[in-house]
């Protein structure tokens, strides 16, 4: 296979059919939340586009991010690697290792400068010189600079990467810090999720080889994937709104399917395309499963205080309230929302650290 290949001219060599490729590029519109309309102008796209390299860096993480990646249906890996782009390293999923890894990684820098798409999942450890993280022989913020000078784009894929994740949590060990707290001269599109959904991750690729780099947030998400919370779009809103809420995980309630709200759900204060994108092939996800939403897609999530203790209390009447908010306009949800924050702010400041010695007391 030819490096300077279109995706149009791979596609036509693995005899993939016009028919499937269509299905394909509808399935990416769907992802993307286009119109049907815009289905041939992603063909058109991807037949002349060409397949870019593309460097996979593992830093402070769980492997969480690649095991998800390994279970999108929509474009799958195998889709990826083989028609759509040339994943040239990958930590876990590369078969040479050692000095050829590395050899690898060097040469793909050279011959596609300028033009290779690097993708990184885990915090940057930063403290004591970085020594809590190494790849041969370099320090992971090394590494990421040197390995980001000179690519197009950069996407964080994961919360640890996007905004430190876990490794930075309180008390921070490692001095765990995100990709955007180092590198500044680059675009960098952040994928955040503990870990991300599959088909967004997927989707993020896809639409940037379609149309270049995606509408971000404030946060640097892209807004097609993380413009709505998962409150907004979650199935069990209507209990919200009628003020229906289960107040055990094994009450009336909870067998009823009503909201979590009061059992810690941060569905309000979330953005992430979980209640529509779903996990499993489109099965579920967690709060279908019956667990409230843990907002891991928000910078900070594990200080922010209790996962099972509600954002705010809801009263008697929040049905009524409901209603009047829908017919108070933005301006009441503006209002409620700013309460929310408030909560969250004041559970990251009541969060209380647990240190070796109260271990050893419990003990």
């Amino acid at each position: 296979m030819k490096k300077d290949q279109t995706i149009g001219e791979v596609l036509r060599e693995r005899g993939i059919s016009r028919r499937s490729f269509l299905k394909f590029c509808a399935s990416t519109a769907s992802l993307m939340a286009l119109p049907p309309s815009m289905i041939p102008v992603i063909a058109a796209t991807l037949e002349k586009a060409r397949r870019p390299s593309v460097i996979w860096l593992s830093f402070q993480e769980c492997t969480g991010c690649t095991e998800s990646i390994t279970r999108s249906d929509s474009s799958t890996l195998e889709d990826l690697i083989f028609n759509v782009i040339s994943l040239d390293y990958h930590h876990t999923l590369q078969a040479c290792a050692g000095h050829f890894a590395e050899h690898i990684r060097e040469q793909v820098i050279k011959d596609n400068a300028g033009k290779y798409i690097l993708i990184v999942d885990g915090s940057i450890p930063v403290k004591d010189g970085g020594v809590y993280s190494t790849i041969a022989g370099m320090s992971n913020e090394q590494i990421l600079k040197e390995t980001a000078a000179h690519a197009a784009a950069i996407v964080a894929v994961g919360t640890c990467s996007a905004y430190g994740g876990i490794p930075k949590a309180d008390p921070n060990p490692t001095g765990a810090v995100s990709v955007s707290d180092l590198i500044k001269d680059k675009p960098i599109v952040n994928v955040p999720g503990c870990p991300p959904i599959p088909n967004v991750i997927t989707g993020v690729l896809v639409q940037f080889l379609t149309f270049g780099l995606p509408e971000l947030d404030a946060l640097g998400r892209p807004k097609a994937f993380y413009g709505q919370s998962i409150h907004d779009r979650c199935y069990r809103r209507p209990f919200y709104d009628k003020g229906l809420f289960a107040d055990s995980f094994d009450d009336e309630g909870a067998r009823k399917g009503w909201c979590l709200y009061k059992l810690g759900c941060k569905g309000p204060t979330t953005y992430n395309a979980c209640a529509t994108e779903k996990w499993n092939f489109g099965t579920s996800f967690p709060i279908q499963a019956g667990h409230p939403c843990l907002g891991c897609s928000e910078p900070d999530f594990w200080d922010a205080g209790s996962f099972y203790s509600a954002l705010s209390t809801p009263t008697e009447n929040i049905g009524k309230t409901a209603i009047y908010a829908t017919a108070g306009g933005l301006l009441a949800g503006a209002a409620i929302g700013g309460v929310l924050r408030a909560r969250k702010q004041a559970a990251v400041k009541a969060h209380q650290r647990v240190t070796i010695d109260d271990l050893d007391k419990e003990s």
